[in-house]
Order: structure tokens, then C-alpha cells, then sequence
């Protein structure tokens, strides 16, 4: 480095920054902190010019600028001034780089239409400066391969020499370390693991952010050119930001999330923070390129999938299930827990316990094998579909379950092994074995990745059932079926479950949900936006002093009247019995011509219309709608009658409007609905 540099107009540069053989790199304009650091952008171009050098850094104490003049219109902010061997590594890609648009994508890695599609706009939109890219594709369609392919381009065109690629967990590093191994063996990888430094050495460092918290402040902003984040979730927008900021390179996401501006109006709070948190921090509107299931299905690169939906008496009991007290097994109880109990039973009994309490304060043995059995049945004599005037029959082979808590995944594994008895060649063989995630240390399954091994590879387990371990990241093409014994509001991880079975394999023209909780009743009209991941960013801790989950002697069954297929079209949509599909569309019109002389806001008529899709989609069953339907699923678990009158300013106003809906669309004088202090 030298100081008070005299450049050849006489003028003198604040500092000039030299490369180990003294010819310089990058121009430093030093200002006091009173001035704003920018303000000096055109004085430091013009030194930078007659030093002849490609970079300027501009500082005042407060902040640094780089800016890569000949390339940039304008300066931005990075957290640090960049080592001399990063400015060598930066002047020398700066000599030696070519329009990456002229470089021949790998097919071997991504041959796909659609992947060539996105590289293409991804490097697209780097050559005209745009240094923050979003990628939506769908789960199984190769985000993995798609970033590899993109990696190998802007390698060979000399725009990028580092890459940081940030996954998840490292389970999931392993699995890309793999990957890139076999498509990109001319550029060493490695996963960095917690506590450990870089590899100065590998051109890809694989890793996640909480495993470069302590050692990323010892390097420059300029050590990565390239950062590539894999569903790192809402980690990189939370306590772990800072590391992911620090790195001055083009930054890509990949999500299977949709993210669309206000596209998520369903779903629980965190998944349009999820959404709104991704677009603002990768400063777009809408992603750089979208691929979603639809397409994927529709195009032959993932298999489509049917529902079948079964809920017990006790699930589908929309105001509780009775529980009386000699029905407690009382023995094993903790002392809290039978206080509880003891009070509630004073006060009634039987006591009314609600269906999400299921599995998380309650147990009823029962209802697990009431699932159980029906699963059996259906995948063995099939069940008739009212639509398709057929009798429809899931394929057996692997299979999936999502359970709620070790203890549950025990209970059903076990059960799932005793039905299907019959079907192992030795009784000491599991049919099904079950996995646990970050529950804790106490709860966590010790061989857990080696029973997912023996899933993907052996013949047994065919069944396996899990708890925060298969969710995500799962890669397995041979999975038949899943099976929902688990609930949840979450948008995003419903897609993301649903997408373990979406990979194509031979022999596999379709794959099926079992719906045993309603989680397609509530989640399955959003399948326009294509798929989505988890949000967590981190798995959840045990309480200190966790309950006993109560066991519950009672009677529970399959509802016959919840028994049933869901027909879809190629879009996800539900396809309706042509008598249904008649009435729905009459209701529709009826719901139009309602819609079309109110005024109503947009977010308004935008919930309205999930109200008539629900009209819809009950047209066979449903002959009015009230407020009291509001206190029902799917409306409940989208904040029911609490979210609309928040949306439609009070009480009066809903009940007016839903009475003149429920007129026009039934074409009945409007019910008597509850006073609006009710």
C-alpha cells in the first residue's frame, strides 16, 4: 500500500492499493466521517483512471464503498476492505472474464428445458448488474443440479474464482458435496464443518450459517464471489444475517417457497413473514425465475399425485369429543397434569377435548388404529370413487408417515409392523421403523440416519414414520405413499411434506396422500402457487418440564361420511362429479353476479372468494353459509370469524354481508344470524 500516492496529473490519491509485485489494484478515498462516503465517487474515479487501476474503495469511517467503475454505475456498501489476495484474484477475473451467455451450459448436468431456462436469466440479469437473484422452483425438480450448471458457467466465463453455497444442516451439505463431486470434479469442494477454518485451496465451500458464525470477521469481504443459499429458511434473515451480509458476492437464492407479493394470503403468520422477509432481502418484487409443481407435473418431470381423505370421528369432531373421567388412564400421570385434570373433571364430565390436542396432551390409542387399519384397506381392496365411477387402488411401496411426536411415530410404527405382519419374511424384519428430529437430545434417534439409509436402499422398512426428519431434504424417488397423521397451518410445510413423494421413479405414474387430519381441506385450493419449504430456524427445544400426554380409553373410528377421493386436475385443482360440478358452477354464477354490485376492498373480495371456493367445493352438501361456519376448518384455521371482522371492520358489517352472500347464492331469504355482540 501506498500513501499520498502522486498520480500523473500531479494530483495525489489517499492510498493506493498494490498487488505483491507493487502495480496497483484498487484506489482508497479517505473522507471524515462528516462526509458522506459516496459524495467522493467521481473524485476516486477520476484517480483510479489515472493510476490506471479497476477498483475504488471509498471510506469515511462510518462506511466503505467498492466499485468496480469500468462495470458499475455507482459504489455499494461492504462490511470490510478486501485482502490483497482477493483484489489479485478480482483483477485477474476482471481481465480474463467473457459474456457468460456464450458459454455452452453443461446439458450432463442440467438438460432440461426449463433449468437451461434459468441459468439463462440468472446470468442474464448478472451481466446487466443486478447482484441479488431469487430462483422458485419446485421440490424435485433439481434446484441442486440447476446450481451446479450455473456454477460451471460463470467458473469457465471468469466471473466468479469462490463459492459459498449455504445449506440448511449439513446432513444436507454431504448430499450436495456429493453432487457437486460428480458434476463439478474440476473444482474442488468441501464441507466446512462447525469450528473449523476455510480451505484457501477449494474453489466450493459448503456450508451453513451457523457453522461459520466464529471464523467469518478473520476474512475480507471479497473471499466469495458467489453465494448461493439453499432454503436456509428464515436463518438469513434472523440472528445469523450479519454472516451472510459480510460477503461482497452476487447473491442467489433457491427456495421451492412461492414467493409472490401478496400471493400468500392463506397459510399461518410465518409464512407470509417467510415471503415478505425473502423479496425484501433479495430486493424483488417477484423471483428472478419460477418453476413451479404445476409446470413440473404438466411438463412429465414430476409424478402427479391423488388424495384420499379419512378422518375419525374424534378428528373430524368440529367442537370437541367427549372424554369422561374413568376413560384417563390416571397411573404415570405427572403431578401437574392431574391437577389439571382433577380440576376439569370437577367442574364437568365428561369434559370436551379439542382434535389439535390430539397426539401433543392426548392420546386416543384408538384413533391411531382406526388410521392404521384404513390405510391397510385401502392400499389392499382400493376404495370406490363416487367421480370416476371406479374403484381406485394406491400402488404399495415405500411410504412415508408424518407423525407429532416420538411417542406418536413409537405408537404408529409399531402398529403399522403389526397390521402388515403378514407381508415380512421373519418376524424379527420391520415393516416399519420410525425417525425423530430435533426434539431434543433426550428424544433424538441415535441411528436416525441409518435407518433412513436402510429406508432408501433395503427392501424393510417399506414404512417409515417421522417426526421433523423427513419433512425437508429428503431425497427418496421410490416413495408411493404418504400418510398425514400430523397437522399443520403452515402452507409452506404442507408443500414441502407433499414433495417427498413428487420425485418420478419407474413404475410410478402417480403417487397418494392419506389425509387422516384435513390438511388438504385447508391447503389444497393453494396449489396454483406451486411449492413450498420450511421456515423454522431452528428445530424446536422441549419444554424444561413437558406434560404427560394423556392416554384416552374411548372408542374412535373412521367416519364413513369423511371417507372419499379427491379428484384433481392437471393444475392441482379439484375436479368435481359432473352433477357437483353443475352446482358449483351454478353457485358460482349466483356468487358473481352477488360480487359484482358490492363494494368491497380488494383484500375483501379476496377472502370472499376463498369463501366461494369452499361454496364450490361443498356444492353436493352445503345449502347455506353463516357466521358460524367461520368457527369451522377450514375458516378457523385461517383466523375464522376473528380475521374477518378484522378484514371487514366489525361484527355488523361481516354478518350484513355474509347474509346478503348466503341470500343471493342459495337464492333464500338470509338466516338469522348472531346479534354482533355475540
Amino acid at each position: 500500500m501506498r500513501f499520498e500516492y502522486r498520480l500523473p496529473d500531479g494530483t495525489r490519491a489517499d492510498y493506493l492499493l498494490c498487488d505483491r509485485n507493487g502495480r496497483g489494484l484498487a484506489i482508497i478515498e479517505a473522507k471524515r466521517s462528516t462526509i458522506n462516503a459516496a459524495d467522493a465517487a467521481d473524485q476516486a474515479k477520476h484517480y483510479a483512471e489515472q493510476a490506471d487501476v479497476p477498483f475504488v474503495f471509498l471510506a469515511n469511517g462510518r462506511e466503505i464503498r467498492f466499485w468496480d467503475w469500468r462495470a458499475e454505475a455507482h459504489p455499494h456498501p461492504v462490511r470490510s476492505f478486501f485482502s490483497q489476495e482477493d483484489l489479485e484474484r478480482r483483477v485477474a477475473s476482471r481481465i480474463l472474464r467473457v459474456d457468460p451467455l456464450k458459454i455452452p451450459i453443461d446439458a450432463k448436468i442440467a438438460g432440461r428445458d426449463y433449468q437451461k431456462a434459468c441459468i439463462d436469466e440468472l446470468c442474464q440479469e448478472i451481466t446487466r448488474g443486478r447482484r441479488k437473484l431469487l430462483v422458485e422452483m419446485a421440490t424435485g425438480t433439481g434446484k441442486t443440479r440447476t446450481a451446479a450448471a450455473l456454477i460451471k458457467r460463470l467458473f469457465q466465463a471468469n466471473l466468479i474464482t469462490r463459492v459459498l453455497f449455504l445449506v440448511d444442516r449439513i446432513p444436507l451439505g454431504l448430499q450436495t458435496e456429493d453432487a457437486f463431486a460428480e458434476h463439478l470434479s474440476e473444482y474442488p469442494c468441501y464441507v466446512l464443518r462447525n469450528g473449523r477454518r476455510f480451505d484457501d485451496a477449494k474453489r466450493i465451500t459448503i456450508t451453513t450459517l451457523q457453522s461459520m458464525i466464529n471464523i467469518y470477521p478473520e476474512y475480507s469481504a471479497g473471499y466469495f464471489d458467489l453465494v448461493i443459499s439453499d432454503e436456509c429458511h428464515r436463518s438469513i434473515y434472523g440472528k445469523w444475517k450479519k454472516v451472510l451480509l459480510h460477503f461482497d458476492g452476487i447473491q442467489v437464492g433457491l427456495t421451492a417457497t412461492p414467493c409472490v407479493a401478496g400471493g400468500n394470503e392463506t397459510g399461518d403468520d410465518e409464512d407470509r413473514s417467510f415471503v415478505r422477509d425473502t423479496l425484501r432481502f433479495f430486493e424483488l418484487e417477484r423471483p428472478t425465475f419460477r418453476y413451479t409443481l404445476q409446470q413440473a407435473i404438466s411438463h412429465g418431470y414430476l409424478a402427479p399425485y391423488q388424495i384420499y381423505r379419512a378422518k375419525t370421528v374424534a378428528t373430524a369432531a368440529e367442537g370437541g369429543f367427549p372424554v369422561r373421567r374413568d376413560q384417563i388412564d390416571w397411573d404415570g400421570l405427572d403431578d401437574r397434569t392431574r391437577r389439571e385434570l382433577e380440576e376439569a373433571f370437577q367442574q364437568q364430565d365428561p369434559i370436551l377435548v379439542s382434535p389439535n390436542a390430539l397426539e401433543r396432551k392426548f392420546t386416543l390409542p384408538e384413533r391411531n388404529r382406526a388410521m392404521v387399519r384404513e390405510f391397510r384397506e385401502v392400499m389392499r381392496n382400493g376404495y370406490w370413487d363416487a367421480a370416476a365411477g371406479r374403484v381406485r387402488a394406491p400402488q404399495f411401496g415405500k411410504t412415508i408417515v408424518f407423525a407429532v411426536t416420538k411417542a406418536h411415530a413409537e405408537t404408529l410404527a409399531r402398529m403399522f409392523d403389526e397390521e402388515f405382519a403378514d407381508q415380512k419374511p421373519a418376524p424379527e424384519i420391520r415393516y416399519a421403523d420410525y425417525v425423530v428430529s430435533g426434539m431434543g437430545a433426550d428424544d433424538d434417534t441415535a441411528d436416525g440416519l441409518a435407518r433412513i439409509k436402510r429406508f432408501k436402499k433395503e427392501k424393510y422398512p417399506q414404512i417409515l414414520v417421522s417426526v421433523n426428519m423427513l419433512d425437508t431434504g429428503f431425497d427418496c424417488p421410490e416413495v408411493m405413499n404418504l400418510v398425514f397423521a400430523r397437522y399443520t397451518d403452515s402452507v409452506i410445510l404442507y408443500r414441502q411434506m407433499r414433495g417427498r413423494g413428487s420425485r418420478k421413479a419407474q413404475g410410478k405414474p402417480v403417487f397418494t396422500m392419506f389425509d387422516f387430519v384435513g390438511v388438504t381441506d385447508v391447503h389444497l385450493d393453494e396449489d396454483t402457487y406451486g411449492e413450498g419449504g420450511p421456515m423454522r430456524e431452528s428445530p424446536p427445544r422441549p419444554r424444561p418440564n413437558p406434560r404427560t400426554v394423556v392416554s384416552v380409553d374411548a372408542d374412535d373410528h373412521i367416519d364413513p361420511m369423511t371417507r372419499g377421493w379427491v379428484t384433481l386436475d392437471e393444475d392441482g385443482r379439484m375436479v368435481f362429479a359432473e352433477a357437483s360440478e353443475a352446482k358449483a358452477n351454478e353457485l358460482g354464477l349466483r356468487f358473481e353476479e352477488w360480487l359484482g354490485g358490492q363494494e368491497f376492498t380488494p383484500e375483501q373480495e379476496r377472502w370472499l372468494h376463498w369463501v366461494e371456493s369452499q361454496i364450490r367445493a361443498n356444492a353436493e352438501m352445503c345449502d347455506d353459509f353463516t357466521i358460524d361456519h367461520l368457527e369451522c376448518p377450514p375458516f378457523s384455521s385461517q383466523g375464522g370469524r376473528r380475521k374477518a371482522v378484522e378484514l371487514f371492520g366489525d361484527d355488523a358489517r361481516l354478518a350484513e354481508t355474509i347474509a346478503g352472500l348466503s341470500a343471493a347464492v342459495f337464492e333464500h331469504p338470509p338466516a338469522a344470524f348472531p346479534h354482533a355482540s355475540h
